[in-house]
């Protein structure tokens, strides 16, 4: 019961999940943070934060082209 705890007190949130992926989005991800990741966090998780973030940086990208154009 003791490490089923010590897991649940290190399930990344929300806010660790957004941070993760930007940093990885923008190779600068520490190689102690992947290793957290991948020992606590949930894969559905990252990938959601990941479809998320490039949905959102195509529509920026897309918004930047139209006012520059």
């Amino acid at each position: 019961m003791g490490q089923q705890q010590d897991k649940e007190q290190k399930v990344p949130g929300l806010l660790s999940i957004i941070q993760s992926t930007l940093a990885a989005a923008f190779g600068v991800q520490s190689d102690e943070k992947r290793k957290k990741d991948f020992a606590y966090g949930k894969p559905g998780q990252f990938i959601i934060a990941g479809i998320v973030f490039t949905f959102l940086f195509v529509l920026v990208l897309m918004g930047i082209v139209s006012v520059v154009v």
